[in-house]
């Protein structure tokens, strides 16, 4: 109880400090928060638009991100994907007019989705990835004329086209790497409350990136001690303030269809007969394919052959084993010109971090139902599951997906055991880092790919520095923003209420509540002036009424004691002659009882007989708080 009565003491005596100190604080959180934040409630949107001309479709994505730049970057997200129907543009080669009407559908929307008003400030891009560059490699005239005619065709759209151009494999691995550390918050983190009071961000280690399309496959990430062999694998970011040195290296002709190709036309090299039984088909599957076809591609050049026969017939005997073997043929480990390669001799450093996987990773090993968020798979459960797969007979597979297109479905058995084998042999992924593997194709409603790094860094979004300032999350700017308003407001409205009823605010810090607990001296006792037996005796001396008190209370016939020093209390007793059973005690000096009488004070009640001294009296009407006590005569 005395604890509490000295906290409310002080806040009486201190409340115009307290409340400027409240009042301060609350202006200087607003100014703070509004300055280094700068964000409007209404965010005005920004828009970007890029297409993923890969080998085997094209894919338009529609990004928007507040224009107002949070973390000196902006939010970009993802909120349309439309894919275009047909090939990839390289398979267009030799019919460049029908890419006038190839781009149409998903354009169109595109025009429906960017308000009006953004279309001319919204950017365009097509990046075109491994299809074009073997169309490069095979004719560099015929690649020119495509990227012309899709060009010609975007330009037609009131949109601010910014071109179209063929990326290298060390672009599209490392802007892979880019997105998926993006969406995952890996580069930098909103600021958060922890951070605030440590001043410090958790270091985030970075994922690598694992891209497989249909003519490439890319392997990306921060290699151990920076450690890269090869100039040609090694890149150097800085991102957020933070150096990064990442390995990187596009295996061209091995996607997953330019890696059936090559093992098709290894296998029919020592054909005697125009049936090849394949076991990375299903049982009962046959398909006649044109040799002509397959020697087309620069990646089946090596295993070109003149056969006395134009086509083969390919019979399935779904065999995981020996298909399994038959792709491991394609990856050369047998020469490594430095301390450790992948395969062909292409160096890869030790394996570091997680790793996320998609594009085909995730659309094949999602078919086979082998990416559970709830669940990891190891590296024998995914063979065990390919091989109860591909040991099924192709008409059971038709029959349990009518869904899926016939090409698309019989091929899934190999590249399954492709996608194992890469993995594997390609990338030396054991058992014991399998885990470090994670699939798949979203993350925050974003598709993972090349194309939202492509455009971060095409429209300067990421900044080689950290932010001075780091961002609050838009709720969070709101909420902070409320709330020191509201203690602004508090405290002006409490120093309206104190100004306008101050007597009200010292009777809260007086009271039975808060008294102190002083024991009458001797001398009070001994004189009759306190109760021994009353409540709550204070200590306090006879004063005279020529001691002092004011010439009004003396006139009042009064008799008065003053509490001793250690009380720190200016306290008045009264005492009324007529009234001799009534002890009132008020504040001295600071503010009067309702002037009812001489000095301000007000009249006590009628007197009670002498037999009911010992009987407390009602309390005065204009006292919130007061002390009473019983005196005797």
């Amino acid at each position: 109880m005395a604890g509490e009565s000295n906290v409310k003491t002080f806040c009486v005596k201190n409340i115009f400090i307290i409340l400027g100190f409240i009042s301060l604080m609350a202006v200087i959180a607003l100014i703070a928060v509004g300055l280094t934040q700068n964000k409007s409630l209404a965010r005005n949107m920004k828009f970007g638009i890029v297409l993923d001309a890969g080998s085997s479709h094209t894919n338009l994505y529609i990004y928007n991100w507040p224009a107002e730049k949070e973390n000196d970057t902006g939010v970009v997200e993802q909120i349309e994907e439309c894919r275009v129907k047909g090939s990839g543009i390289s398979k267009y080669a030799t019919k460049i007019s029908e890419l006038s009407t190839y781009l149409t559908a998903c354009m169109e929307r595109a025009m429906k989705v960017v308000p009006v008003t953004q279309h001319p400030e919204t950017p365009v891009y097509l990046g075109a990835t491994a299809g074009m560059r073997l169309l490069r490699l095979e004719d560099k005239y015929l690649s020119e004329n495509v990227l012309n005619a899709v060009s010609r065709t975007i330009s037609n759209y009131p949109f601010n086209f910014q071109g179209a151009k063929i990326i290298s494999g060390s672009e599209e691995g490392a802007y892979g790497w880019i997105t998926v550390n993006y969406l995952l918050g890996k580069f930098t983190q909103n600021a958060n409350w922890l951070t605030l009071i440590t001043g410090e961000n958790d270091k985030w280690e970075t994922y690598g990136a694992l891209d497989l399309g249909g003519a490439s496959t890319q392997i990306t990430f921060v290699p151990p001690n920076h450690t890269v062999e090869s100039s040609d694998n090694s890149l150097y970011f800085r991102l957020y303030g933070r150096d990064y040195y990442i390995y990187t290296h596009s295996f061209l002709c091995y996607g997953k269809d330019e890696a059936l190709l090559q093992k098709l036309a290894k296998d029919i090299q020592f054909l005697s007969t125009e049936i090849l039984l394949d076991p990375c088909f299903h049982t009962e599957y046959e398909k006649i394919v044109n040799i002509s076809n397959l020697y087309k591609s620069p990646c089946t050049k090596k295993f070109e052959k003149n056969l006395v026969f134009d086509q083969i017939q390919i019979i399935g005997t779904g065999d995981y084993q020996r298909c399994q073997q038959s792709i491991l043929e394609l990856f050369n480990t047998s020469y490594c010109p430095y301390t450790q390669c992948a395969f062909n001799g292409v160096f890869l450093p030790p394996l570091e971090g997680n790793f996320g996987a998609f594009s085909a990773f995730y659309f094949v090993m999602n078919f086979l139902n082998l990416t559970l968020e709830s669940k990891v798979f190891s590296q024998q459960e995914m063979m065990r599951k390919m091989k109860e797969f591909c040991s099924l007979p192709w008409s059971v597979v038709k029959a349990s997906f009518p869904e899926v297109k016939e090409k698309y479905l019989s091929e899934y058995c190999f590249s399954g055991i492709y996608i194992l084998a890469l993995l594997q042999q390609g990338y030396h992924f054991t058992e014991r880092s399998w885990d470090t593997i994670h699939i798949f194709d979203k993350v925050k409603g974003s598709s993972v790919g090349w194309t939202l790094g492509y455009m971060l860094n095409l429209t300067n979004m990421i900044p080689a520095e950290q932010p001075t300032y780091p961002s609050f999350s838009h709720s969070t700017y709101v909420f902070l923003m409320v709330l020191f308003s509201m203690i602004l407001a508090a405290g002006i409205i409490l120093s309206v209420c104190f100004f306008k009823k101050p007597a009200y605010f010292w009777m809260q810090g007086l009271g039975p509540q808060s008294s102190i607990p002083l024991q009458p001296s001797s001398h009070e006792k001994s004189s009759g002036i306190i109760d021994k037996s009353g409540p709550s005796p204070i200590p306090c001396r006879r004063r005279n009424p020529g001691e002092g008190g004011g010439d009004s209370a003396r006139q009042a016939g009064g008799q008065y004691c003053e509490a001793s020093d250690t009380a720190r209390q200016t306290i008045l007793w009264e005492k009324r002659r007529s009234h001799p059973e009534d002890v009132y005690l008020k504040k001295r000096s600071i503010f009067p009882l309702a002037s009812d009488g001489p000095a301000g004070l007000r009249d006590c009640p009628a007197p009670h007989p002498r037999e009911d001294r010992n009987k407390t009296s009602t309390a005065l009407p204009g006292l919130s708080r007061r002390f009473l006590l019983t005196a005797q005569t």
